[in-house]
């Protein structure tokens, strides 16, 4: 089993050496795996560095006008030699059994069902730790429900092929591996869950200035939920994206109608991350957060629906 590592970054440089540092340092035998790095028009000097680094004899970089990940994947799996494929993001440090873990749980998955219509599903361990990312603890924020997310995850490539890959038309934020697996799953490929596979996806702590982006992230990510509804108008989907009444009216509540809002709490925020306590003021600020979210959502949907009239 030749693994593939498939990697879009887009100006991610310090925490892609660390990255990249981490798959150098595998138990997995080191003829047995590629790391396919897509660069996706970084401005950060990642790919110069890359290309006069020796440190990294796994990596092989290919470049790409800034085109979004789901374009990066796809690039990235087409020039694979692998015939397994494992997708991390930039941003994910893992640890030395990663790669071990994922071929080990493959093949005993494989041996129990008679067949490779699966994949596995490492575990993704959040943190702002930078200097030390592996020493953090799992937490219950740490879970989750996702059935394919390209965080951690490992397939034979034919089942990518298959499936069709990522749909480009996802070109804003948010929902792309999440289709794909909503057509891996119409395959009947089953998931196996592989907590062995650590890999600990660090993010900077919480600050004020970062509110904006998130606000956008969490606009694009409705945009593009309309969209993952219109391919697959289903109620599963319906829930995963937030356009149901329940989430209009949980968020609109929590939000009090969006006067609880980056401004009206910015105070309350701010106290918090003062307190040392960066990722308590995130999950604050997730309320109003999920309530832009929610407006992305039916503000993509009335136009899609004047857009049909």
């Amino acid at each position: 089993m030749f693994l593939s590592v498939v990697i879009p970054t887009y100006n991610r440089r310090p925490i892609l050496e660390k990255c990249l540092r981490s798959l150098e340092q595998q138990t997995y035998a080191s003829d047995g795996y590629e790391v396919v790095v897509v660069d996706d028009g970084s401005t950060d000097g990642t790919v110069e560095w890359l290309q006069q680094s020796t440190e990294f004899p796994h990596v092989r970089l290919f470049l790409q006008q800034h085109q979004g990940p789901a374009v990066a994947r796809n690039f990235g799996v087409e020039q694979a030699r692998g015939d397994t494929i494992i997708f991390i993001d930039s941003d994910l440090v893992v640890t030395e059994v990663f790669l071990h873990a994922h071929v080990t749980a493959l093949k005993a998955g494989q041996q129990a069902l008679g067949h490779d219509q699966l994949f596995t599903y490492g575990r993704v361990i959040n943190t702002c730790n930078f200097d030390h990312p592996t020493t953090e603890p799992f937490k219950v924020t740490d879970f989750s429900a996702a059935y394919f997310a390209t965080g951690n995850v490992a397939i034979a490539r034919h089942w990518l092929e298959q499936a069709g890959l990522f749909d480009t038309q996802f070109q804003l934020y948010g929902w792309e591996d999440l289709e794909l697996g909503v057509r891996l799953k119409q395959l009947g490929l089953k998931l196996i869950k592989c907590p062995e596979a650590v890999g600990y996806h660090w993010h900077p702590p919480f600050a004020l200035d970062q509110i904006p982006n998130l606000i956008n992230k969490e606009i694009e990510r409705g945009r593009m939920g309309v969209l993952f509804y219109k391919k697959h108008p289903t109620w599963d989907v319906r829930l995963m994206i937030q356009m149901t009444w329940l989430h209009r009216l949980l968020w609109g509540t929590l939000s009090l109608g969006g006067r609880l809002n980056e401004r009206t709490m910015a105070p309350l925020l701010q106290w918090l991350i003062d307190q040392g306590k960066p990722q308590l003021a995130l999950e604050i600020a997730r309320i109003f957060l999920n309530w832009y979210n929610v407006q992305g959502v039916y503000a993509a949907q009335a136009e899609l629906h004047q857009a049909k009239s």
